[in-house]
């Protein structure tokens, strides 16, 4: 895939000559490429690196931390906004659930993810078509696969976000095709289980070269995670559906958990024996690569040369510390220390853990007397770089973890577990706190006290990982969770974002 990575940018710039507002407007890119391009096998891995692209929100403009995050987490009970995100109205809407269909954020995540199911189907479409003495067919059944996967991954992206959604399922090489009306969850959602399926027969893994290409083991994650919402979104078919979350999970091999937690969200474990599936950076600018990023600006405070845009809640750092300082180590969760930067002895003990200083040398003020008084101001420490050096650095190169092994082992125990197998989901639990909490087993044995264990350990599992807000709305508690935390909360209009304004305009079948 490295080889194809400029390639594809130069297609990302071709294909992409409009605003975001604007894609569902504009004729088709197809043009450019009928003809003289998707002749051979260069052509089609450029082609499938290109539907890759989307994954990472035009990684070389701010869109790539402004959108993502913003859109999926300032709406989640474990994140407050930094002072600097105050500044930002279409933020300020997210957070507050105040947005309309107009706001730009929602409007800019529903078009990326379009343009990413677009190019995804032109991957499936073309390379279907070269010519077999021009491309191993191998490799042409495999990138094929890969674009089912990614058109898969990118409609999943919207069906979370949106209660209906269009079904892109052919590449459109005409205005009429644009116009098309809503599915409904259950007809998105057989439509993304069909492409998950399809994507199954891919490489259980890729040589060095090829790393961050989607997998089996991703195709069958996502099936889980499905069926395990599915599960709870049509009850009446509950039981079958956990059976297929599990048998779909129970696939997903290879993969270990990393002991080091913090090591795969700060750039010095990439792809990790963890990782299922990671979107890739690099610091590499060869040829006119650029896939550097400034997330660590975004996610750091003011306090670590950060922008101040996002901050662990009260309510985080409550279920960080629920438990005590029972760990193996003396002291609290491991995930905690691993995740977030706080005062307390560990970050002050001399040894310099925040960038060669204690923590209370960065976070503090000067009193009237020149005296320097620290304070506490929680601060994540997940995707933020590992030293000092890499802090100072303007751009940064730290992959996200969409999927983990982690995330695969939780959802497996929450379908054991609603299928009454609590013995079994308590061993997966275990195991997960053992390893990356560094805590005890967990107490309790009852159906009821394993589903609130595994609320917990997915509650500090994954802060800025996105899953907390899917989590809460198939448990149906989204509304009485905000409310605990003093957020003012509209289940029926807030549960999901609304169709944006850019679209309804230009559908004629959603006018």
């Amino acid at each position: 895939m490295k080889k194809y990575i400029y390639t594809a940018g130069l297609l990302f710039s071709m294909f992409c000559t409009t605003s975001c507002e604007d894609y569902l407007t504009v004729e088709s890119p197809d043009q450019l490429t009928s003809g003289s391009f998707w002749r051979n096998e260069s052509d089609a891995q450029a082609g499938i690196a290109a539907a890759y692209s989307q994954l990472e929100y035009y990684i070389n403009t701010w869109d790539f931390a402004e959108i993502k995050w913003p859109v999926e987490a300032y709406r989640e009970d474990i994140i407050e906004m930094g002072n600097d995100a105050r500044n930002y109205p279409n933020w300020v809407e997210l957070y507050n659930y105040t947005y309309t269909n107009g706001n730009s954020q929602i409007s800019s995540y529903w078009a990326n993810n379009y343009r990413g199911a677009s190019f995804s189907n032109q991957a499936i479409e073309k390379v279907s078509q070269i010519p077999d003495e021009n491309i191993d067919s191998n490799i042409k059944a495999q990138i094929v696969n890969e674009g089912y996967f990614l058109r898969a991954y990118y409609h999943l992206k919207l069906i979370l976000n949106w209660k209906e959604i269009i079904i892109r399922d052919k590449y459109i090489t005409n205005q009429a095709d644009l116009s098309k009306g809503l599915s409904s969850r259950p007809e998105a959602w057989d439509f993304i289980t069909e492409d998950l399926k399809r994507a199954t027969a891919l490489p259980a893994s890729y040589d060095a070269d090829n790393v961050g290409r989607a997998t089996s083991g991703a195709a069958y994650a996502y099936l889980g995670f499905i069926y395990l919402t599915r599960a709870y979104e049509e009850p009446a078919n509950k039981t079958e559906y956990l059976r297929l979350a599990i048998e779909a999970l129970n696939k997903v091999q290879g993969y270990e958990l990393e002991k080091k937690f913090s090591s795969m969200f700060d750039a010095s474990n990439k792809n990790s024996k963890e990782s299922v599936f990671e979107l890739q950076t690099s610091m590499n600018t060869a040829n006119g690569a650029n896939y550097r990023t400034q997330l660590h600006r975004w996610i750091g405070v003011q306090e670590l040369w950060g922008w101040d845009e996002i901050l662990p809640s009260t309510a985080l750092m409550n279920a960080y510390m629920k438990e005590g300082e029972v760990a193996t180590t003396g002291r609290y969760d491991s995930r905690l220390y691993e995740s977030v930067f706080f005062q307390c002895d560990y970050f002050n003990d001399g040894t310099g853990r925040v960038y060669g200083f204690n923590y209370n040398d960065w976070f503090g003020n000067k009193d009237e007397n020149g005296n320097w008084v620290p304070y506490n101001r929680p601060a994540f420490r997940k995707f933020m770089p590992t030293d000092y050096e890499s802090l100072s650095n303007n751009r940064c190169a730290i992959n996200i973890p969409l999927m983990r092994y982690g995330n695969v082992l939780l959802m497996k125990a929450e379908a054991y577990n609603e299928q009454g197998q609590t013995s079994q989901a308590i061993q997966l639990i275990n195991e997960i706190r053992a390893v990356h909490g560094d805590m005890p087993p967990m107490t309790g044995s009852s159906q009821e006290e394993v589903r609130q264990q595994i609320e917990h350990e997915r509650m500090i599992e994954f802060p800025l990982e996105n899953w907390r807000w899917y989590d809460l709305r198939r448990w149906g508690k989204l509304k009485s969770t905000l409310e605990e935390v003093g957020r003012t909360f509209n289940e029926d209009r807030n549960s999901f974002y609304p169709v944006p304004l850019t679209e309804i305009n230009t559908n004629d079948q959603l006018n």
